[in-house]
């Protein structure tokens, strides 16, 4: 599938993006960090960094979220230990569901 080049994005997830570049960026400052140190301590380029702390949408947001991690800012309102607590919850929700919706574990044996 292609890419598409031009995609629209709410006003709302515009500034929520560029928002969290902007913490991102003010934490990278606070811990002293160079936008060349964070990106390589992240795994990136610079200008890749550069594009996260302006709020493009384009950036993964696996990279958005481990420039965030790695400058201090939050992700949730939770901490490390109760977004842990919380995603144990959600497996134990599991149970709950009819097993018409679990994903089937049984291997079928079928070489005859």
């Amino acid at each position: 599938m292609p890419k598409i080049k031009d995609r629209p994005y709410s006003p709302y997830t515009r500034d929520a993006l560029q928002l969290f570049g902007q913490l991102i960026r003010e934490a990278r400052i606070v811990k002293k960090l160079s936008t060349s140190e964070l990106a390589e301590r992240i795994g990136i380029s610079r200008a890749l960094l550069q594009r996260i702390e302006k709020g493009n949408p384009g950036c993964s947001i696996g990279v958005v979220f481990e420039a965030a991690a790695i400058c201090g800012v939050p992700l949730f309102e939770l901490d490390q230990r109760s977004l842990a607590r919380s995603l144990a919850h959600q497996s134990t929700k599991l149970a709950l569901l009819p097993q018409s919706v679990r994903v089937s574990k049984l291997v079928v044996k079928d070489a005859f």
